[in-house]
Formats: C-alpha cells, structure tokens, sequence
C-alpha cells in the first residue's frame, strides 16, 4: 500500500521549489544503545563534539518533521530564508557585530564567542567531520540553523561553556526543541557530575531550571538572528522569559566554597583557595 504521507513529504515544496525533505534521504533509526555508546565516547572526549551529532542521529525525534514544515513552509520560514540563508557569515562578522552598542546582543556574543576562541564556522566544521550528504532542503536549512544558534543560546541564558553550563544549554534546547538527545546528554551529563564530584551543588535544580526555561522561551530557530542581536541583552532576556540562571550560579558558588573549580570539575587535589576568587 502506497505512503501517502511519505510522498506528501517528499514533495512538499516552498515557494521557491525547494523541497521540503529531499526523497533521497535516509530514514533515521531509533537506538538507544547506539546513542549511549557515542554518549560514553564523548565523555571521554569532551572536545569531540561529533559524538553529539551522532547522539542526535541515533535518536531522531518525531516531532522534528512537524517542527519543519510549521516554519519552512510560513511566510515567516521564507522570509528567514531570503534574509538569512545561512547563518555562519552572519555571526561570525565580528567586525559588523561591533557597530552594535554596548549592552547588546551583538557585543555579548562577540565577547563570548572571542573569549572562548570559538567560531560559527568552527562548528559547521565539526558537523562536516561526520560526511553526511547535503541535499539542500528545507530540512537541511532547518537542522543548520537550529546547530548554528547554540553558542548564541549561551550567551542568552548566561549559561557558560563549564560541564554543567553546557548541560543546561543542552536541556534549554530540548525544552525550546524536545528530542531524547538533548534529555540523554542533559541528564546524563548531570548525574555523571553528580557521581564525581562530591559537593551539595544542586546540579539538577540548575538543569530542571534550563529546562524550564527553554519551554517558556520562544523558538530561537524561527526568530530573525539578524534583529536579536541588534537589541538590547537585558531587554531580549526580559522579552524571551529568561530568568537570571540562579540554580546555575548556585552551583558555581557552593563549587568555589568546596574549594572545586567548577570549570574543571574532575581535576584531581582541588585547592581550598580557589574559594577565594570567585
């Protein structure tokens, strides 16, 4: 019996004929213990982040599609399209993001992204590393834009590039975009915390907060990159529904008192003076 579904998809088309989900792509496959092996790798490699790429491709979500077509499909989803076709040049324009005024979006993300020797296209290459064909769908356009605006969620939750600061981030997603990756990394990055450092952080208040905050806050992926970073930081936090990050920030302190740095939290003979600069 023909999927009418399945061809429905496959011809879907957006104004300017591009298609909605290229037939020739491959239908993702859930597994589990797939997803926890790479889990298990990243752990051991905190740097390769192509393990969470793989995470996500081995528990595809089912809302993802849905999600897809509702923007792609919109007048707003074309209007991104023709304005910001890829973000990667966009954000990484130091040069244009620095006209903006201080207390911006665009010198927040600048500061970040320089003080932590990061790059939009840097994480393009990560993504590449994993060779998967490009088809040029909306999908594609869909899954790059959703990739390219997480360094930006960082600066917009307060949340840092530490371990639990990237859970949270990662938490935040899945509340903004739910799938069992952003939960598995999430929450499993939390309890690994939880196992190998003894302190009364509350490490999961701080994820359930992101969480939390995620679903409160509007979908980055359908906003206009472009118009964000021009406003103010503390405005666009207040507009969003981001809370200040106390849980988080609770953390760090009781970390620092327990004489542990929480940017490097499995390093062994924790100095007690490192209390003294936070």
């Amino acid at each position: 019996m023909t999927d009418h579904n399945a061809i429905r998809s496959a011809i879907e088309c957006a104004r300017d004929g591009t298609p909605l989900r290229d037939p020739r792509r491959v239908e993702p496959t859930y597994s589990l213990p797939r997803a926890y092996g790479h889990f298990r790798d990243l752990l051991k490699d905190k740097e390769e982040t192509s393990h969470v790429f793989k995470i996500f491709e081995a528990l595809p979500s089912k809302s993802f599609m849905p999600r897809v077509r509702a923007l792609t499909l919109s007048e707003q989803g074309e209007k991104l399209r023709a304005e910001e076709p890829f973000l990667p040049p966009i954000l990484d324009d130091h040069e244009a993001l620095r006209r903006f005024p201080e207390g911006s979006v665009a010198q927040a993300y600048c500061d970040f992204m320089e003080r932590e020797g990061l790059s939009a296209a840097g994480l393009v290459a990560e993504a590449d590393k994993l060779g998967r064909p490009k088809y040029g769908d909306l999908v594609e356009w869909f899954g790059n834009r959703s990739r390219d605006t997480h360094d930006l969620m960082h600066v917009l939750t307060g949340y840092g590039r530490d371990g639990l600061g990237e859970q949270c981030v990662l938490l935040f997603t899945h509340g903004q975009s739910p799938s069992h990756g952003h939960l598995l990394i999430g929450y499993a990055g939390a309890l690994n915390i939880k196992k190998s450092v003894k302190s009364k952080a509350p490490v999961f208040r701080a994820c359930r907060q992101a969480q939390r905050t995620g679903v409160a806050c509007p979908p980055l992926v359908e906003m206009s990159i472009r118009e964000l970073l021009a406003k103010d930081l503390q405005a666009v936090r207040l507009e969003l529904n981001i809370p200040e990050p106390h849980w988080y920030r609770e953390c760090h302190r009781i970390w620092r008192e327990e004489g542990i740095d929480p940017y490097d939290l499995l390093a062994k003979n924790q100095e007690p003076e490192l209390a003294a600069a936070a």
